[in-house]
């Protein structure tokens, strides 16, 4: 039964605390094995579409690299259309095609007005697009050129360079510790054949969550998705991801010639459904995820002035995904910002959030959620989520109730928990100093 449709409401330009939620969800599958999850949207004559596959870099195998390289030549035309003969008609059609992939899912979006001839032209055009994509060697090896070297130039980042070497500590050989970009050795062996390879195994039916919000009837939407999915081979589901090996505590600097020096800070983290969820997300607000007003902030930034910016967050996955604390600084401070960071954290494990900054953020956590959801391209980007990791309809709905309802003592039970510092991984990247190898 389809749930009710709740408005949000603004009062004098505030968010009012009465009106917090969100969209009604529907959900059925295709005849060949598409999950959909529906919001009908009918104030503006408008259609967003997001089809996510779990069709990630953690699904690259031997070949890292692949599953980014793929996302990115979904838009280079079909069988029978060029790459330019594609977009040209697509662009008649005001409609909007985006792609994009992450270590667990990679998608493919169109907007478009609901309008006839604009709407059946568009989607019709993406049906193509996903039946028959135009994998032709000369476009995949402009492709991978341009790969090599945007990934070249990220490498040539301290900041890159100690992202991807955090994930190599925390996942090891998982999945998740490879880098999404592959490496400048896989990402140039790769060949229009891996390319085709991967396409025809991830970019299936069974494999599939389509997101639709947009001025559609239940109908409607179910003959498009119906039609999008037909498109496609049904295939099976990606399997499960191994389980996490153990990881070490691992302290790790990379000498780098830069003007800042990079730290990362963290150990594993959250799933999707994890039940401490929502007590960690409030506790780490107070800590380190609400911008300028966090305690890293005040101590690190503002007394101190040790960092030019500091945050933590929680990533989670399918799998526990990091928790991370990050900052930079300048080469004389790194030992001590990096001193005063991990003894913040520990802090904050021991005696967990004070009670007035405690209900500051979950005031600040609940009335900034209506700006997650205020528009189309938002409202189906959380429903594609929702979709591939199968959270509940209500997720939406609930998600200021969950943070509302969350006591101090949970969120500082949850924190003493789950995080721990003597098990945290510790990367920084920059340029070691005198005075900084003196401290």
């Amino acid at each position: 039964m389809r749930a009710t449709r709740l408005l949000l409401t603004v009062c004098l330009g505030v968010w009012a605390c009465a009106a917090h939620a969100s969209p009604g969800i529907e959900r059925w599958t295709t005849t060949n094995g598409a999950a959909v999850y529906f919001v009908a949207a009918p104030e503006i004559p408008m259609l967003d579409l997001r089809l996510v596959f779990a069709a990630g870099s953690a699904r690259d195998g031997a070949r890292a690299g692949v599953a980014a390289l793929t996302n990115d030549l979904l838009d280079e035309g079909t069988a029978t259309l060029t790459a330019d003969e594609f977009h040209a008609r697509l662009e008649a059609t005001g409609a909007i095609l985006g792609s994009g992939s992450l270590r667990e899912m990679a998608w493919v979006s169109l907007r478009t007005l609901t309008a006839e001839p604009q709407r059946s032209t568009a989607t019709r055009l993406l049906g193509e697009l996903l039946q028959a994509p135009r994998f032709d060697d000369a476009a995949v090896t402009r492709q991978r050129d341009q790969a090599l070297a945007g990934l070249k130039r990220a490498l040539e980042s301290p900041g890159t360079l100690g992202q991807r070497a955090f994930f190599r500590a925390l996942y090891g050989d998982h999945p998740y510790g490879r880098p999404p970009e592959g490496t400048v050795e896989s990402l140039g062996a790769l060949t229009p054949a891996d390319v085709d390879a991967f396409y025809r195994q991830h970019y299936v039916a069974r494999n599939l969550t389509v997101a639709i919000v947009g001025a559609l009837s239940r109908e409607e939407a179910a003959a498009l998705a119906e039609q999008l999915s037909a498109n496609l081979a049904a295939g099976e589901a990606a399997p499960a991801l191994p389980p996490l090996p153990d990881y070490a505590p691992v302290t790790e600097h990379i000498e780098f010639a830069s003007s800042q020096s990079h730290v990362f800070v963290g150990q594993r983290g959250l799933t999707r459904e994890d039940p401490d969820y929502f007590p960690l997300v409030v506790a780490n607000h107070v800590l380190g995820g609400n911008g300028v007003v966090s305690k890293l902030f005040a101590e690190i930034r503002e007394k101190r002035g040790l960092s030019y910016s500091v945050e933590s967050h929680f990533e989670p996955m399918g799998l526990p995904g990091p928790y991370v604390a990050t900052l930079q600084t300048s080469g004389e401070q790194l030992e001590a910002a990096v001193a005063l960071l991990r003894e913040q954290i520990a802090g904050f494990v021991a005696q967990g959030p004070g009670a007035s900054e405690f209900e500051a953020a979950k005031r600040n956590l609940v009335g900034g959620f209506p700006l997650r959801i205020d528009n189309n391209s938002k409202i189906v980007e959380n429903l594609a989520v929702i979709g591939f990791y199968r959270l509940p309809l209500d997720y939406l709905d609930a998600y200021t109730r969950k943070v509302e309802a969350v006591t101090r003592e949970q969120a500082a039970d949850a924190v003493r928990r789950r995080i721990d510092p003597s098990r945290l991984v510790q990367i920084t990247v920059g340029r070691r100093t005198a005075a900084t190898a003196a401290q």
